[in-house]
């Protein structure tokens, strides 16, 4: 008998329909004695009906209310999935974060998890009971309502299964598993069978959808094994786990991540002098906004350029700070382009594998793509191109690397 808990997200339960079909799926599970918490999203577009409602009050809504509101999308769903199992025979008690007691920190609408209380979950556990639990949701130390921020259940569920000490943690998605790339852009892209912690990790944070970077990082932190599966399909799906003892032996790369959401900034012709990049940078991350990519050039006349992306979100924000900063610094000018993608190779095979480099930029010169920017750590080579070649960018490397055809 093993521990098992399992995510399902909003599109997996956006429906009574559907609800009833996860609901066959976990009690299949526990059929076969596995002792199950199920995780839940909120039905598929009911997060956002609600924040419009809240939009309809007041454009400036409390961030302690607007948690009150959003966390009821979970309860809906962890009621209706428990009442559809016990209609077919499969004991489920439902569970809110409060009544878990997931305890957070105070800050509403991105609270982080301190503390999980797990005694009247094993104890429910151990009468045989299938436990439901709200995604995405806790409370603070004076009984607050909190959310953990937008796709914050697959953060919920990894937790969960730490505190329990659960064999696995499946999380259940439109997708049957990480692949080399996305499908969409690469017809021959191909399922993975496992990958590390450290690789999802990059992968995540350099634009695959399939986990919440958060989630990965919790994962990896406490040894706790993933494995992401598809509500629709049945398959082994992919699972995430510790780098193994013939990592060696493992291909040199393991997948393509690409993000479209990227924006470029450039302050030219500033003092080449210690300090200026804090000068610069520094008050960009006081204002929240998050800086990827940065590269540092030095002129011939003495003076120096600083070039760096953000997300393209916080791309006018973002300027709006660097005009400033460049009359203060006296710089001649600022630049932004809002049409660049940046593309990522992404595989723990580097750490031991010679000319990835020049293969990935050999590759992207034969279809005349120029690089802009580069970008590297110990598993990873990011790059910045124009966003018009990206998908062009993403054959080739697949295509290169022989994504399609190396066994995992």
């Amino acid at each position: 008998m093993s521990l098992i808990v399992q995510k399902y997200g909003g599109t997996s339960v956006g429906s009574v329909e559907r609800i009833e079909a996860v609901a066959e799926k976990v009690a299949a599970c526990r059929g076969r004695g596995d002792d199950i918490v199920v995780v839940v999203s909120a039905m598929s577009g009911e997060t956002n009906r609600l924040l419009g409602l809240a939009d309809g009050i007041t454009e400036t809504p409390t961030p302690r209310e607007i948690d009150v509101l959003v966390s009821t999308g979970e309860q809906v769903t962890i009621a209706l999935l428990s009442m559809a199992l016990n209609k077919i025979g499969c004991e489920a008690r439902s569970y809110t974060g409060a009544q878990v007691r997931i305890l957070t920190d105070d800050s509403h609408t991105k609270a982080r998890i301190e503390e999980i209380d797990v005694e009247r979950m094993q104890a429910d556990l151990k009468l045989g009971r299938v436990l439901v639990v709200a995604g995405f949701q806790g409370v603070d130390s004076k009984g607050n309502i909190t959310t953990l921020g937008r796709g914050g259940s697959d953060t919920s569920a990894v937790a969960l299964a730490a505190a329990l000490k659960a064999d696995e943690c499946q999380i259940y998605t439109d997708v049957d598993g990480v692949y080399t790339t996305d499908p969409r852009v690469v017809e021959g892209a191909r399922r993975l069978e496992k990958i590390t912690f450290e690789e999802m990790l990059e992968m995540s944070s350099q634009g695959s959808k399939v986990l919440q970077i958060r989630a990965v990082e919790f994962a990896g932190k406490y040894k706790v094994p993933l494995r992401v599966l598809s509500s629709f399909k049945d398959g082994p799906g992919t699972l995430i786990t510790l780098e193994d003892d013939d990592s060696m032996e493992k291909p040199i790369i393991s997948g393509i991540a690409f993000n479209r959401d990227e924006a470029k900034l450039t302050i030219q012709g500033i003092p080449d002098t210690p300090g200026v990049a804090s000068r610069i940078l520094a008050p960009i991350g006081e204002a929240n906004v998050e800086v990827d990519v940065i590269i540092q050039n030095v002129s011939e006349d003495g003076t120096t350029s600083l070039t760096f992306t953000v997300h393209r979100n916080d791309l006018n924000r973002a300027r709006g700070l660097l005009e400033g900063i460049a009359l203060q610094l006296k710089a001649r000018s600022v630049v932004t382009d809002d049409q660049i993608a940046k593309v990522s190779l992404v595989g723990v095979g580097m750490r031991s594998h010679a000319g990835v480099a020049s293969r990935m930029f050999t590759a992207l010169a034969e279809h005349n793509i120029n690089i802009q920017m580069i970008t590297t750590s110990e598993i990873k080579i990011a790059v910045v191109i124009d966003e018009k070649y990206l998908e062009l960018a993403v054959r080739a490397l697949h295509s290169a690397f022989e994504l399609e055809s190396e066994a995992k």
